[in-house]
């Protein structure tokens, strides 16, 4: 059995189209109830039928007025409740459906949440335009003020980069100036003020000579004036045999006598030292040193007083001799050698290196005994400052902190161990090898000789 449909006609005409897409909707919607009520069962058919005097049939009932026209009416059409069965791919449009309003759902959370993250960041905004200048009132602003901080900062480290660069130029000038003002310290003045009185020593020695015979000093010390003043002296008379001699180095003291070699290199050397069998003690007091010491046939030390006047008139140059146990024999000679008087406490000053033993008196910045005091046991003039080299070394000597040559030392007559107290030369060819062994280099004969710097032999 059909059910009972109501049609109710909406408009009162319509166009010939939308009548044939209205009949097939109404044939649809039949053939829909009709398989419909084929699949009912039993039950389900008599309520229905219970039902059916309660619906309408199908009939057209106008709802308004059509227009004269002739213009169509469309058509409503109400259908009664109904089940229907479908095929089980629909299924898939009611999960797609569920799927759908989860996802709406979603999308709906996430535009809450960016709506309060919104109103967040304004919040924060407002807050952070509270701690800007008065005369910033946009974020935008507070960054511009930021990047010219930031360039204000740059610009602060490249000038102080470009002082320091100044300050780092001028402080190498200014070393340079204090190198320099370095040469003017006491001793560069000790060694002009010594080297200005030696010029006048000699400058008042040549006036002596030319003094009168009818001047007292010369009357009175005619015996000293005929003297030769050293060795090359009694060369220059004839002399070439080694030997001793007196000699008067300046007329208005006192002679002496002194050792003169005069075989040796061409001759007329005054000698003031010589070491040769360990026969003289060499660990002796400074007005020993002074005076001299020793047996002038065999081992002796002239006297820095002597030294001082042999070398304060004339230009004078020092030959050094060497000879170890090993036969080996080696020489020094400078050009320039000159020691101050007591009250410079005999300063040397020595230049001009030539020779084979190699130049020990110049080995190195910290060992250099040029412009150096004179040091004994008992009379600390050295540079070193936790303790007296002399005293420690045994001898007098030139020290600097302390040593790289000392010809004054003890006598060893073979190799020794322990403290280097023994006489020494820094450069001796081979001297390193005995280095690893811990034994000490020994000297068998050293000589010290001095003669004018102009000298014809």
């Amino acid at each position: 059995m059909l059910p009972k449909l109501c049609i109710l006609p909406h408009w009162a005409s319509g166009s010939k189209k939308m009548k044939f897409v209205f009949l097939i909707l109404l044939q649809a919607a039949v053939l829909l109830f009709t398989n419909g009520s084929g699949l009912m069962d039993n039950g389900t058919k008599s309520v229905q039928e219970e039902k059916e005097t309660d619906a309408c049939p199908i009939k057209l009932k106008t709802s308004r007025k059509c227009d004269e026209g002739g213009e169509e009416c469309p058509y409503q059409i109400t259908l009664p409740p109904m089940t229907i069965q479908l095929p089980w791919q629909f299924q898939l449009i009611e999960q797609t459906l569920k799927e759908v309003e989860s996802l709406k759902e979603t999308v709906n959370n996430l535009k809450k949440t960016c709506q309060d993250c919104k109103l967040q960041a304004d919040d924060n905004q407002e807050a952070d335009n509270e701690f800007l200048p008065p005369e910033t009132d946009t974020p935008l602003d507070h960054s511009k003020l930021q990047e010219n901080r930031v360039q204000e900062l740059q610009n602060k480290v490249s000038r102080l980069s470009a002082s320091l660069k100044d300050t780092k130029t001028k402080m190498h000038v200014l070393q340079g100036r204090l190198e320099q003002m370095n040469l003017f310290n006491m001793d560069n003045v000790e060694n002009y003020v010594d080297s200005k009185v030696a010029n006048l020593t000699f400058v008042v020695n040549s006036l002596d000579h030319r003094c009168s015979s009818n001047c007292p000093a010369v009357q009175s010390n005619a015996a000293i004036q005929l003297l030769p003043r050293d060795c090359a002296d009694y060369f220059d008379l004839g002399k070439r045999h080694n030997g001793i001699y007196r000699i008067a180095p300046d007329p208005r003291n006192y002679s002496f006598e002194v050792y003169c070699d005069m075989e040796s290199m061409g001759g007329g050397w005054t000698v003031i030292q010589i070491r040769q069998d360990g026969s003289t003690r060499f660990n002796r007091t400074w007005n020993e040193y002074k005076n001299g010491f020793g047996n002038l046939s065999r081992e002796f030390w002239l006297g820095n007083d002597k030294i001082h006047l042999l070398t304060k008139s004339k230009e004078t140059q020092l030959r050094i001799e060497l000879e170890d146990f090993n036969r080996v024999r080696e020489y020094a000679k400078y050009e320039q050698f000159y020691v101050a008087n007591e009250f410079l406490k005999y300063r040397l000053s020595i230049s001009g290196y030539t020779g084979t033993a190699g130049d020990a008196l110049h080995f190195s910045k910290h060992y250099n005994h040029d412009q150096k005091f004179f040091t004994t046991p008992d009379r600390d003039n050295d540079r070193y400052s936790s303790g007296n080299c002399g005293a420690y070394y045994s001898s007098g000597w030139w020290f600097d902190a302390c040593l790289a040559a000392n010809l004054n030392g003890k006598y060893y007559h073979k190799k020794y161990r322990g403290v280097r107290n023994g006489i020494f030369w820094g450069t001796w060819p081979g001297l390193s090898d005995d280095i690893p062994s811990g034994y000490r280099q020994p000297f068998k004969r050293v000589k010290m000789m001095i003669r004018p710097k102009v000298f014809m032999s």
